[in-house]
């Protein structure tokens, strides 16, 4: 297997001042992310904010806060694992607090750039977008298995013959969840190019979520699947196949997991709650029990800076503009 970083590695070619040019001054904080956004002759942001965007007078304590979770597990079992979660913080905040899911990435990327959403747990692509256009603001981060990192990956079947990313020239590549998925999209793109794999080097298709992509290629539908590295070690996937017969090719460096985010209009007493309830479930019994329920080991608090080494990946697979047009 290859662990493939964002550090000079040998035999692929990298240009380390690449990234020290073009982040220079764009990471350096949200507001001058934006007006680089802004100003690059590729957004007209003004087209891009939505209409039906929820302003602060309507975020009165007599409405249901809305939790959004993202498709990366299908819509049934999304509602299963976080059904507890919803219901515990709602008596946490004497306030209802409303689950919702979708049954693609597309469908819930519209209940992000419509601000649906009050709290919003996405990947790292969806945060660094909704972050600049929408003001989504983070405060948590998944651990998942006792990581609180995930990374890209890059999977096969261990009979497959295949054995290095070159391999997969002219072979066709099963990525899950579509070109809004940071691991098993984005990354895994990104690890193409550091192999000197590029658009029309292989026959790419899409799977609706990442399980389906790795379950998919273990039925030989396609030669890889795009996924993080993390997806063999799902229960829902281990009672589907036999994860034994796949082997990750190739993953990034370990980056920080996928986050919880907050509309920026929520108030900070708000915001500081819901983190506080959350990144405390560990600690009890109870709280211990909504995390397994979760599937998660615990949530832990997160700031924006922790996903800027995701914002350089982006850039080397979208360009500088993040790739936010060809999503609006």
């Amino acid at each position: 297997m290859v662990n493939v970083s964002l550090q000079m590695n040998p035999g692929l070619t990298y240009n380390t001042h690449h990234y020290s040019d073009t982040f220079k001054g764009l990471h350096e904080n949200k507001m001058k992310r934006r007006s680089f956004i802004k100003t690059s002759g590729c957004l007209a942001l003004s087209s891009l904010l939505p209409a039906a965007a929820y302003s602060a007078t309507q975020q009165s304590n007599n409405r249901p806060l809305i939790l959004g979770v993202f498709p990366r597990r299908n819509t049934k079992l999304t509602f299963k694992l976080f059904f507890p979660l919803a219901e515990y913080l709602s008596s946490s905040l004497n306030r209802k607090v409303k689950l919702e899911s979708a049954k693609n990435f597309k469908q819930f990327w519209r209940g992000v750039k419509t601000q649906r959403y009050d709290i919003v747990h996405f990947n790292q692509y969806h945060y660094i977008i909704s972050n600049l256009l929408y003001n989504y603001q983070v405060i948590l981060k998944n651990e998942e298995f006792g990581n609180s990192t995930i990374a890209g990956a890059i999977s096969v079947r261990k009979d497959s013959g295949i054995d290095t990313l070159q391999d997969l020239k002219n072979k066709t590549i099963l990525f899950g969840g579509g070109k809004m998925a940071m691991q098993s999209y984005i990354s895994a793109k990104w690890l193409l190019m550091q192999a000197g794999l590029h658009d029309g080097d292989y026959i790419e298709k899409i799977a609706i979520n990442p399980p389906n992509a790795i379950m998919s290629t273990f039925n030989k539908q396609a030669d890889a699947a795009g996924a993080g590295d993390i997806i063999l070690r799902l229960k829902y996937v281990k009672n589907k196949i036999d994860v034994s017969k796949m082997k990750i090719l190739a993953e990034t460096q370990q980056l920080p997991h996928l986050p919880w985010a907050v509309k920026g209009d929520m108030s900070e007493a708000l915001k500081a709650k819901i983190q506080q309830v959350l990144s405390s479930l560990q600690e009890t019994k109870q709280g211990q029990a909504i995390l397994k329920s979760s599937r998660l080991t615990a949530l832990l608090p997160a700031t924006d800076n922790d996903y800027n080494q995701h914002r350089k990946i982006i850039t080397e697979v979208y360009g500088k503009d993040y790739g936010i047009k060809q999503f609006q």
